[in-house]
C-alpha cells in the first residue's frame, strides 16, 4: 500500500538524499547555481546514467544548433528579434524534451529535468505527468546566495548578466515558501553551505525482487487456515522449532492477498503470514480484503461486511485469552504488515521482469509503478459499476495484456486455474467450498487443495455464478473483429476478422450444438522436403529426416487408414454429461469441421452400444473417468465421401477409362494397318493403366454398409479422460489404448504401427509403407515419439503425413507421375500447411484441456472457433 507522501526540507547533511529509481526528478535555481554541475557530479558517483538526464541547453542545441542567445543588443529592434528567434528555439526545444520526459516515463525510467523551473505554472506541468503516468516527481532547489550566483556567471563562457540572475534569484526566493503547496513527493531544498557535504544515493524499486530459488504462489485463502497448511507442507515445506515453515531448497511463499475473511481462522491465518513476512520467509501484495482491515485497525470508520465482522470477534476472543496489551501489540502487527503490502510484486531473472503478482489484475503499464489509482485497480480490478444485485462488472483486464511476463491474480473465483494471455487466475474459492491452489514457479505447475467445506455458505457465491454462467453463449462482438489465442504450446495464435466470420457462418448453420464442439482435429502436413527418390512425390525418408534434424530419436510409424475423420465423446451415461455439456446426452460424433456424422438416429444407436460395451467391460470404472474423447477414422470412405465419390471420382474414372480404352483401340487397329504408332501405343497404354489404378485405388476405400454392420472406428488419440487430458502421453501409449479399446468392441479396430529408433527400423517401415501404398492402401502417418515435442523452444510438427504413388493419383489426377507433371509438383510450397498444421494443433491441445478443467463454454469455444477460421484460410488442398 502507498502511504502517505510528505514533503521534506532537507537543510543538512545527516542522511543521504534519495534518488528515485524511477521518476522524474525536477532541479530548481536560478542560473550558475549549479544544476548542470551537480548532474555531472551524479553521474561520476555513478548514482545516475549517462542518459538520465535531460536540459533544456541539450535540447536547444538538437533543435536550434545553439544553447544561448545574447539578444542584448544596442539597437532595440535587433535585440528584439534575438529575443524572439531564442523564444522560438526554446519552445521547441522544450517541446522535443517533454516528449521524451513523457516516453521514459511511460517506461518507468528516470529522468533528471535540468532548467531552471522558477514559475509554478512550469512545474504543474511535471506534476501532472507525473500523476498521469504514475511515476514520483521529487524536487531538489539549490539554494545559491546572489553574491555567488554573480560571480559564477562573470566566469561562464556565455554570461547571463547581472540583471537577469539577480531576478531570478528573486523569484526563487519568492517560490520557496509555496514549494510544499504544489504537490511534490518531497522536497529538498539544499543550502550553499551545506551543498558540499550532501551524500546522495540511489534508490531501489521495492516491487522488484530478484529470483535466486522457486516461489510457491497462493491464491486466495480467506480465513482456510487448515487447507493453507496442507497446502505448505504439500509444496514440501517444514515446519522448524520456531513455528515457521521453510523450504529445504530455499523457496518462498507469495500470497496473492486476501488472507482473511469469511473463512474460520482468519486470525490464526494473518498471524502465520505476519511471522513469515517479518522472517524473510515470504511475500504479500495488498487486496481489497486486507486494505478494508488495515483501515479499521487504523481505527477508521470502514463497514465490516462481507465476512469481516468475523474479525471483530476473533479479536475479542483472542484479548479475552490473551488480555488487552497483547492484544494491542498484535494490532499493530498486523496493521503494519498490511499498510506495507506493495500493489504488487514483480519477480525478476537476470534483470528480465518474468512473473507479476498481484490481486485482482494489473495493466501493463501499470507494472513496476506506484500510485493510489494503481493500488485500487491491484485491489478491485477493472471494474464498470454494479449489477442489479449489487455485485461488481468485471471487465476482462487481461485481454490486453501484451508486455511477456506471467501475471499470476485472484480475487475472482473461477474453479479450476485460468490461464487467458499469460495471465493466470489462482483463486479456486476455496472458501465457497472450492479448492485452494499454489502456483509453483519455475515449474509451471499448480498444486491445489480441495476445501474441507463451504465456509461462506453463500447460495450466490461466485463459483455458483460461475457454474450458472459456463454454458452461456459465447460474445460475439470480442471474436468477430478478429483475436488472439493464447496457447500454452505454441504461444500466441491470431486469427483474423475475414475468417471469423466465415467460421461463425459454419457454426451458426452447419455444427453440432457448441457445448458438444470442443475440439477441431488439425491439419497434417505431408513432409517438408518433396521425395528426392525418383518417381516419388512423397516418401518416408523426408519425414524421418525432418525429425532427425529436430533432434528426435525415436518415432512412431502408423498406418493411415483411409476413411473419415471423426471425433468421439462418449460419456458413462447420460447424466455424466451435465457438468460438461449442461444437459444429458449419451455422447456425440462429429466430423472434422464440426457437423454430425451420422444421422441422429444411427448416431444414438452407436453411441449406447459402445457406451455399453465399455461399460460391461469396466472401462470407466477402471479409468476413473466420466467420459473418453476420441480422435478417430472412421471406414468405409463411402459413409461421409459418398457424394464426393458419385460425382467426381466415379465419373472421373469412367470417363478415363472409357476415352482410354477407346484410344489405345483404335491406335492398335493402326498398328494393325501398318502404321508406326508405336510410341502412342506406349504413351497412351500407361495412360489407360494410370486410369485403372485410379479406379482400382477408390473403390477399394468403399463397401456397402447397413446401419451399423461393416462400420469400423479406429482411434489414433485418446485425447482425455474426465481425470486429464491425455495430449501429454506417447504416441505408442496412445495405440496401446486403442488396441486395448479393440477389446471391449468389435466396432474398433487397432492400427497398425512401427516404432523407429535407428537406421534397420526405418528401413524396415519404409518397406512396409511401399508394401502397403503397392497394395492400394492411402500411406503412413509418421510421429515423434511425444504428440507434444519442441525443439529449441519451437513447436515441431506434430505428426507428417506419407501418402503413396496410388493414392497420390486420386490427389493430384490421374497422369501426376508423367515426368514433367512430377517436376512441377516437386517444387509445391508446403510452408503455409507447416504453419496452419502447428497452430491448429496447439488449438486443439488448449480446448481439450480447458474442456477437462470445465472452463466457460466461451473459452472453449474461441479455440474451436480459431481452428475452423484457419481451415477458412486458403491452403492448397491437396496439401
Amino acid at each position: 500500500m502507498t502511504g502517505q507522501i510528505t514533503e521534506q526540507r532537507n537543510d543538512s547533511a545527516t542522511s543521504p538524499i534519495q534518488i528515485p529509481y524511477a521518476g522524474i526528478v525536477l532541479l530548481m535555481g536560478a542560473s550558475n547555481s549549479g544544476k548542470s554541475t551537480l548532474i555531472e557530479q551524479l553521474k561520476q558517483q555513478q548514482v545516475i546514467a549517462e542518459h538520465e538526464s535531460l536540459s533544456s541547453d541539450q535540447f536547444r542545441k538538437i533543435v536550434g544548433n545553439i544553447d544561448y542567445i545574447d539578444w542584448r543588443r544596442p539597437s532595440r529592434e535587433e535585440g528584439e528579434v534575438m529575443y524572439q528567434q531564442y523564444k522560438r528555439i526554446s519552445d521547441q526545444a522544450f517541446k522535443v524534451m517533454q516528449d521524451v520526459l513523457i516516453a521514459r516515463c511511460r517506461l518507468n525510467k528516470l529522468t533528471i529535468v535540468d532548467a531552471t523551473h522558477l514559475q509554478p505554472e512550469d512545474r504543474a506541468l511535471y506534476i501532472t505527468l507525473g500523476k498521469r503516468y504514475h511515476v514520483p516527481v521529487i524536487l531538489i532547489a539549490l539554494d545559491i546566495s546572489d553574491q555567488t550566483l554573480i560571480e559564477r556567471d562573470r566566469n561562464r563562457e556565455h554570461p547571463r548578466g547581472r540583471q537577469r540572475v539577480k531576478q531570478q534569484a528573486h523569484q526563487f526566493k519568492r517560490t520557496i515558501k509555496g514549494l510544499r503547496s504544489e504537490g511534490f513527493g518531497v522536497v529538498h531544498v539544499i543550502k550553499e553551505h551545506k551543498y558540499a557535504d550532501i551524500q546522495w544515493q540511489r534508490s531501489t524499486n521495492p516491487m522488484l525482487i530478484e529470483l535466486m530459488t522457486g516461489i510457491d504462489v497462493i491464491g486466495d485463502i480467506h480465513g482456510c487456515y487448515d487447507e493453507m497448511i496442507e497446502l505448505i507442507q504439500r509444496l514440501g515445506y517444514t515446519v522448524d522449532k520456531e513455528g515457521l515453515y521453510r523450504h529445504a531448497e530455499g523457496r518462498k511463499l507469495v500470497s496473492v492477498g486476501d488472507i482473511m475473511s469469511r473463512g474460520p481462522k482468519s486470525l490464526e491465518t494473518m498471524i502465520f503470514w505476519q511471522k513469515h513476512l517479518d522472517a524473510d520467509l515470504a511475500w504479500m501484495v495488498d487486496s481489497n480484503h486486507g486494505w478494508k482491515i488495515a483501515r479499521y485497525l487504523e481505527g477508521r470508520q470502514v463497514t465490516m461486511n462481507h465476512g469481516d465482522e468475523q474479525i471483530i470477534e476473533a479479536f475479542q476472543q483472542y484479548e479475552a485469552e490473551h488480555g488487552e496489551e497483547e492484544t494491542l501489540s498484535l494490532k499493530e502487527k498486523l496493521k503494519q504488515m498490511l499498510l506495507s503490502t506493495p500493489s504488487h510484486l514483480v519477480f525478476t531473472q537476470q534483470g528480465v521482469q518474468r512473473v507479476v503478482v498481484t490481486h485482482a489484475g494489473i495493466r501493463d503499464d501499470f507494472i513496476g509503478k506506484n500510485s493510489k489509482r494503481i493500488d485500487d485497480y491491484c485491489r478491485y480490478g477493472d471494474i464498470e459499476g454494479t449489477d442489479e444485485a449489487g455485485k461488481p462488472i468485471r471487465k476482462d483486464w487481461f485481454v490486453d495484456h501484451t508486455s511477456g511476463e506471467w501475471i499470476i491474480w485472484g480475487h475472482d473465483p473461477r474453479p479450476q486455474p485460468t490461464t487467458v494471455h499469460q495471465t493466470i487466475n489462482i483463486d479456486q474459492g476455496a472458501v465457497f467450498g472450492g479448492m485452494l491452489t499454489a502456483y509453483r514457479y519455475p515449474e509451471q505447475t499448480f498444486i491445489s487443495v480441495k476445501a474441507y467445506a463451504d465456509y461462506a455458505q453463500d447460495p450466490n457465491s461466485p463459483l455458483v455464478r460461475w457454474e450458472e454462467g459456463r454454458f452461456a453463449p459465447p460474445s460475439l462482438s470480442r471474436l468477430i473483429d478478429g483475436y488472439t489465442v493464447q496457447t500454452k504450446v505454441y504461444g500466441e495464435v491470431k486469427v483474423r476478422s475475414e475468417f471469423v466470420k466465415t467460421a461463425l457462418d459454419t457454426t451458426s448453420h452447419y455444427t453440432i450444438p457448441l457445448e458438444e464442439l470442443i475440439y477441431i482435429p488439425p491439419t497434417m502436413t505431408p513432409p517438408p522436403q518433396a521425395a528426392v527418390a525418383e518417381n516419388y512425390l512423397e516418401h518416408p525418408a523426408e519425414a524421418i529426416h525432418y525429425y532427425r534434424t529436430h533432434e528426435v530419436d525415436t518415432m512412431i510409424a502408423e498406418k493411415k487408414h483411409m476413411g473419415s475423420r471423426a471425433i468421439l465423446l462418449l460419456f458413462r451415461n447420460e447424466q455424466a454429461a451435465i457438468p460438461y455439456i449442461g444437459r444429458p446426452l449419451h455422447g456425440t460424433i462429429y466430423t472434422r469441421t464440426g457437423r454430425a456424422f451420422f444421422q441422429t438416429e444411427l448416431e444414438r444407436k452407436v453411441l449406447i452400444t459402445l457406451q455399453q460395451q465399455l461399460e460391461e467391460a469396466g472401462y470407466f470404472a477402471k479409468y476413473e473417468t466420466e467420459f473418453v474423447l476420441m480422435d478417430a477414422e472412421i471406414v468405409p470412405w463411402n459413409l461421409k465421401a459418398r457424394e464426393l465419390i458419385a460425382s467426381q471420382y466415379g465419373h472421373v474414372s469412367e470417363a478415363a477409362t472409357m476415352d482410354r480404352d477407346y484410344i489405345v483401340n483404335q491406335l492398335r487397329k493402326a498398328q494393325g494397318a501398318g502404321i508406326d504408332v508405336n510410341e502412342w501405343i506406349q504413351e497412351w497404354t500407361i495412360k489407360q493403366q494410370n486410369a485403372a489404378i485410379f479406379r482400382e485405388t477408390f473403390q477399394q476405400y468403399c463397401w456397402d454398409t447397413d446401419g451399423m454392420d461393416g462400420i469400423r472406428i479406429a482411434p489414433f488419440h485418446i485425447l482425455a479422460h474426465s481425470t486429464r487430458s491425455h495430449m501429454d502421453q506417447t504416441h505408442q501409449w496412445h495405440m496401446e489404448h486403442a488396441e486395448e479399446l479393440a477389446q471391449y468392441s468389435d466396432w474398433f479396430m487397432a492400427t497398425e504401427y512401427k516404432v523407429i529408433t535407428d537406421t534397420a527400423s526405418e528401413q524396415e517401415v519404409i518397406a512396409w509403407w511401399q508394401q502397403l501404398t503397392e497394395d492400394g492402401h492411402e500411406g503412413i502417418v509418421i510421429k515423434p515419439e511425444q504428440m507434444i515435442m519442441h525443439h529449441r523452444e519451437q513447436l515441431i510438427q506434430p505428426a507428417i503425413k506419407v501418402r503413396g504413388r496410388k493414392y497420390l493419383h486420386m490427389i493430384y489426377g490421374i497422369d501426376y507421375l508423367h515426368p514433367n507433371n512430377l517436376s512441377r509438383l516437386k517444387q509445391r510450397k508446403t510452408r503455409k500447411k507447416e504453419r496452419h498444421a502447428l497452430m491448429e494443433f496447439a488449438l486443439s491441445v488448449e480446448s481439450v484441456e480447458r474442456f477437462v478443467r470445465r472452463d466457460r463454454l466461451e473459452q472453449i469455444h474461441e479455440c474451436v472457433l480459431a481452428a475452423l477460421s484457419l481451415e477458412s484460410d486458403a491452403v492448397d488442398p491437396r496439401l
